[in-house]
Protein backbone atom coordinates (compact mmCIF):
# COMPACT_ATOMS: atom_id res chain seq x y z
CA UNK A 1 0.00 0.00 0.00
CA UNK A 2 1.28 3.22 -1.20
CA UNK A 3 1.93 5.61 1.84
CA UNK A 4 2.26 9.84 1.09
CA UNK A 5 5.72 11.15 0.21
CA UNK A 6 5.88 13.52 2.71
CA UNK A 7 3.69 15.49 5.03
CA UNK A 8 1.31 18.50 3.97
CA UNK A 9 3.35 21.73 5.31
CA UNK A 10 1.11 24.03 7.15
CA UNK A 11 2.26 26.56 3.70
CA UNK A 12 1.31 24.04 1.56
CA UNK A 13 -2.20 23.78 3.15
CA UNK A 14 -2.85 27.57 3.04
CA UNK A 15 -1.37 27.70 -0.57
CA UNK A 16 -4.10 25.30 -1.68
CA UNK A 17 -6.78 26.47 0.37
CA UNK A 18 -6.08 30.26 -1.20
CA UNK A 19 -8.63 28.98 -4.10
CA UNK A 20 -11.06 28.16 -1.57
CA UNK A 21 -11.76 31.62 -1.13
CA UNK A 22 -15.98 32.73 -3.04
CA UNK A 23 -16.07 34.91 -5.71
CA UNK A 24 -18.51 37.65 -6.07
CA UNK A 25 -21.55 36.34 -8.61
CA UNK A 26 -22.46 38.43 -11.18
CA UNK A 27 -26.16 39.21 -11.32
CA UNK A 28 -28.03 40.72 -14.53
CA UNK A 29 -31.21 42.46 -14.37
CA UNK A 30 -34.46 41.08 -17.07
CA UNK A 31 -35.41 43.96 -19.28
CA UNK A 32 -38.96 42.64 -19.10
CA UNK A 33 -39.45 41.75 -15.24
CA UNK A 34 -36.73 43.67 -13.33
CA UNK A 35 -35.98 40.39 -11.76
CA UNK A 36 -31.88 39.99 -11.36
CA UNK A 37 -30.75 36.70 -12.40
CA UNK A 38 -27.88 35.06 -12.99
CA UNK A 39 -26.46 35.71 -16.56
CA UNK A 40 -27.32 33.37 -19.42
CA UNK A 41 -29.85 31.91 -17.15
CA UNK A 42 -33.91 32.48 -17.17
CA UNK A 43 -34.87 34.87 -14.43
CA UNK A 44 -37.15 33.25 -12.06
CA UNK A 45 -41.21 33.94 -13.00
CA UNK A 46 -39.71 34.81 -16.68
CA UNK A 47 -41.91 33.16 -19.61
CA UNK A 48 -39.59 33.98 -22.03
CA UNK A 49 -35.98 34.53 -22.32
CA UNK A 50 -34.18 36.11 -25.44
CA UNK A 51 -37.43 36.02 -27.24
CA UNK A 52 -38.34 32.25 -26.84
CA UNK A 53 -40.59 30.74 -24.86
CA UNK A 54 -40.08 28.81 -21.87
CA UNK A 55 -41.11 25.56 -20.93
CA UNK A 56 -42.70 25.74 -17.20
CA UNK A 57 -43.96 22.52 -15.57
CA UNK A 58 -47.15 24.08 -14.20
CA UNK A 59 -46.91 27.36 -15.81
CA UNK A 60 -50.45 28.21 -15.05
CA UNK A 61 -50.58 27.28 -11.21
CA UNK A 62 -47.05 29.12 -11.35
CA UNK A 63 -48.11 32.42 -12.78
CA UNK A 64 -51.01 32.34 -10.21
CA UNK A 65 -49.26 32.24 -7.60
CA UNK A 66 -46.75 34.87 -8.63
CA UNK A 67 -49.64 37.17 -9.39
CA UNK A 68 -51.12 36.85 -6.20
CA UNK A 69 -47.93 37.08 -4.30
CA UNK A 70 -47.11 40.44 -5.94
CA UNK A 71 -50.35 42.02 -5.10
CA UNK A 72 -49.96 44.65 -2.25
CA UNK A 73 -51.96 43.31 0.79
CA UNK A 74 -54.82 46.04 0.98
CA UNK A 75 -55.51 44.75 -2.95
CA UNK A 76 -56.01 41.54 -1.64
CA UNK A 77 -58.17 42.08 1.15
CA UNK A 78 -60.35 44.06 -1.27
CA UNK A 79 -60.20 41.54 -3.70
CA UNK A 80 -61.24 38.80 -1.22
CA UNK A 81 -63.93 41.50 0.33
CA UNK A 82 -65.50 41.44 -3.40
CA UNK A 83 -65.80 37.81 -3.06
Amino acid sequence: MALPAHRRTSSDKRRRASHFALKKQNLTEDAKTGLTHRPHRVAPGATEYRGHEVHIKGKEKKLERLLKNSQKPDEQTKSEAKK
